[in-house]
């Protein structure tokens, strides 16, 4: 019951971002394009093959889906939020695109080679620590089931500068969650926290 209460604050959360600044980074709560696109490049960074399949988890209106467009050529995207607005936002963008799916769900309902997610596990709103830590643990495990080849997630830096910090933001301990994912999930994990934003992303690659 809890994973459901927060899934629909979170789904109204970023619904109301979409209709208040539309199909923009600010749509789905980030300053800005140029940020976005830093976010983006060290989620790829699991992309190891010219052709591949990838799940976006909390894909809001598909702007991943159009930075990996510009960037690479042969692979299969697949689109999953829990918002419909964002999912009717995101089918409309991309209407004529032929390697791109778009669902609403909080999870996949297929496994792809990579399944990554950006900023699904920022906005706690007024969820405890302990409450969000283990939704978090639990988004971890649906990335994991849905990748054959490696994950992807980035998250808010508890070494972020106390004065910033907002408090229905969730900041995590990147040495707490890179233990989880090479105790948990793989031997070959990567720890990206050098790319001059307020957080930090991991890197979980598989059968190396």
């Amino acid at each position: 019951m809890k994973e459901k209460e927060i899934l629909a604050e979170v789904s109204d959360y970023y619904t109301q971002k979409l209709a208040e600044h539309g199909q923009t980074a600010k749509g789905v709560d980030w300053n800005g394009v140029e940020g976005q696109n830093l976010r983006f490049e060290q989620l790829a960074r699991i992309i190891q093959e010219p052709n591949f399949s990838i799940t976006d988890l909390g894909c809001g209106y598909g702007a991943l889906l159009e930075y990996l467009d510009q960037r690479h050529e042969g692979f299969r995207y697949f689109g999953v939020d829990i918002s419909e607005a964002m999912i009717e936002s995101a089918k409309a963008r991309f209407q004529h695109s032929s390697h791109s799916e778009f669902s609403v769900s909080n999870r996949p309902s297929r496994s792809a080679d990579y399944c990554v997610a950006s900023g699904v596990l920022n906005v706690r709103l007024g969820r405890s620590d302990s409450e969000w830590s283990e939704y978090l643990l639990g988004t971890l495990d649906v990335l994991n089931e849905a990748s054959t080849k490696g994950f992807a997630f980035n998250c808010l830096t508890s070494y972020s500068d106390e004065d910033f910090k907002r408090s229905n933001l969730y900041y995590a301990d990147p040495c707490w969650l890179f233990d989880i994912c090479k105790k948990k999930y793989s031997r070959n994990v990567s720890l990206l926290h050098d790319y001059n934003l307020y957080e930090f992303t991991i890197l979980v690659r598989k059968g190396l």
